[in-house]
């Protein structure tokens, strides 16, 4: 029985044309064998199964050919090639720092590093997982790496670029490696299968690519796993039944129930789901993703973002069809908080169908809202605040054509008509009639007004140096909810009226001078528009020099101050030596 070999070995590449998804790195390392431009250390960084090792073998076995191509690939003929092939190679020397991470074995390292090559020009020494080196292994490392023999390559790679020590970064050269695409992936898978004659449906080689999250070794492991259960003949149901992967078509099922308010299939579809063993929470995410999906299938420019097949890809599209883009919004803002509050929900299933019913909810919300937008009375109640109000002269005169009864009295000779004109219900002023005149519009709380009749119009006052007193008393007290000082500040003002559009409010000091004109000037001159028919008003501020003078501020006026009001304070600071401070 011949000994089977997983296909991550098998199909390992051997030459830089084979390496999948990493143009840019092999193209790098070609032209820098042709240029002969070899720095004395590389490192090969990125995540796990996308070829750093390999890449950094077939560096090593290219750069000791005595015969290259054309295209700059190892010729497999010569010695060193052969040696190479057949795993006896002398001057390719692989480390595993994770075994190997103490300071003895890099010194060990460093001795072997002096001995030139047996065979081609040079020594390359291959350390993998070179981040599980100690700090004082690093350190030992730091010189050698620096400034090695000439024929002494070092090739380091690693998973976590992170975990390595500045110093060693910076006598490197970095490559950073990509993780590959699920097309690469799907490729190679297609071509190992073509090669093992099996049979493999492209939607089932998709779902590999996807579990294996860009690592080729992954895929090719899951791929001889797969085989190993089905066969020569592997199927999308083997794939997803083993790899314990959700069905595409039970996120199509929810969507389309959720599309027409399905609520009782949707749930059922869950609950389906729930019994074949899924969790929850994979069933959301998975939703959600299906659902990014459905919105990148859109728009052209985008629908390269979509992986899957092409026959998934129509299934996308014709879906996304259906669906409105304000749909797909709001169903993955819904879908993404419930994966976000999954976790702490003492209910997860409970969480889940609630979610999946404002899903379907979602549809009746945009119809009923686009009704709404059609009929909606507040709509032209809106409309109707948003027209100019007349003004009370208006009122006024079409009351007055209202109560107007018109008689008609037609001469036959001279056929003239003779209104007769009874005498108004409600009698008028032409003062208010000019006043209003002046200023049309009505304010915000006398637009119910208009709405009743009964409600007697709202009108101003004439501003007087009386009417002026009774509206301060009544402005101060609206402010006691402003704190105990601003109170006290007001009562102790005392504004004057001059020529009747000027008031000059005295203030004790430069404080209260900006606290009145930052904070309640406008709440003076608003109050007194809306009381008062005022067609100009002016609000002036002084300052009382002589209550200045008279209040203490430092200390030694405060002192003086009440030494003058108690002369005995004097005597009992000369006997006790006492201090004065304020708190």
């Amino acid at each position: 029985m011949e000994n089977f070999i997983v296909s991550a070995r098998k199909y390992r590449p051997a030459s830089f044309d084979m390496v999948i998804g990493q143009d840019s790195i092999t193209n790098t390392l070609k032209s820098a064998i042709k240029n002969n431009h070899l720095a004395q250390a590389y490192l090969f960084c990125g995540p796990r199964g996308v070829g750093k090792t390999t890449c950094a073998r077939i560096f090593a076995k290219t750069i000791n050919c005595s015969n290259l191509g054309e295209n700059l690939e190892a010729c497999d003929e010569c010695e060193s090639c052969l040696s190479f092939n057949s795993s006896r190679s002398f001057n390719i020397h692989e480390l595993d720092a994770a075994s190997n991470n103490k300071v003895e074995d890099i010194r060990s390292l460093n001795d072997q590093v002096r001995i030139p090559p047996q065979i081609g020009k040079y020594s390359i020494y291959i350390i993998d997982e070179v981040h599980m080196l100690s700090s004082s292994a690093f350190n030992a490392f730091l010189k050698t790496l620096e400034e090695p023999p000439s024929h002494a390559i070092f090739i380091l790679a690693t998973t976590e670029k992170h975990k390595i020590t500045p110093t060693i970064l910076s006598r490197c050269q970095i490559f950073d490696f990509n993780r590959i695409r699920i097309e690469d992936i799907v490729g190679r898978l297609m071509y190992v299968s073509k090669n093992e004659g099996i049979t493999a449906a492209e939607e089932a080689l998709h779902i590999i690519a996807q579990k294996a999250d860009g690592a080729l070794r992954d895929a090719l492991s899951i791929f001889d796993q797969i085989v190993s259960l089905s066969g020569k003949t592997i199927t999308y149901k083997d794939v997803i039944e083993n790899l314990n992967v959700l069905d595409y078509e039970y996120y199509f099922k929810s969507v389309d129930a959720a599309m027409s308010g399905d609520v009782s299939s949707v749930l059922l579809t869950f609950n389906e789901v729930l019994e074949k063993g899924f969790d929850g929470h994979n069933f959301i995410s998975g939703l959600n993703s299906h659902l990014r999906d459905l919105l990148v299938s859109k728009d052209e420019s985008t629908l390269r973002l979509l992986e899957a097949t092409p026959a998934i890809k129509k299934k996308y599209l014709q879906q996304t069809g259906t669906c409105p883009v304000d749909f797909l919004f709001k169903a993955l803002e819904i879908g993404n908080n419930c994966d976000i509050t999954y976790k702490s929900s003492k209910n997860p299933r409970l969480h889940i169908e609630l979610s999946l019913i404002r899903l379907c909810r979602l549809m009746n919300e945009a119809g009923e809202s686009s009704e709404k937008k059609k009929s909606d009375p507040g709509d032209l109640k809106r409309q109707e605040e948003d027209l100019p109000l007349p003004s009370k002269s208006e009122i006024i005169r079409h009351e007055f054509q209202l109560s107007e009864k018109k008689v008609i009295n037609q001469d036959m000779a001279s056929g003239k008509h003779i209104p007769l004109i009874e005498k108004p219900s409600k009698a008028f002023s032409i003062k208010e009639i000019i006043s209003e005149d002046i200023k049309p519009t009505l304010k915000q709380e006398e637009r119910s007004v208009l709405n009743d009749p009964e409600v007697p119009l709202r009108t101003k006052d004439e501003f007087t140096p009386q009417a002026f007193d009774i509206a301060w008393q009544e402005f101060t007290d609206k402010l006691k909810g402003d704190g105990n000082r601003i109170v006290s500040m007001f009562k102790s003002i005392r504004p004057e009226l001059e020529n009747d559009q000027t008031i000059k409010i005295h203030l004790s000091n430069a404080a209260q001078k900006d606290t009145f004109i930052l904070n309640y000037k406008p709440k003076l001159v608003n109050f007194l528009e809306s009381k008062f028919i005022l067609s100009h008003l002016d609000i002036e501020t002084t300052i009382d020099l002589s209550e200045i003078n008279e209040i203490p501020y430092n200390d030694d006026q405060k002192l003086n101050f009440l030494i003058n009001k108690y002369p005995i304070l004097k005597d009992m600071k000369k006997t006790f030596n006492l201090d004065f401070t304020t708190k």
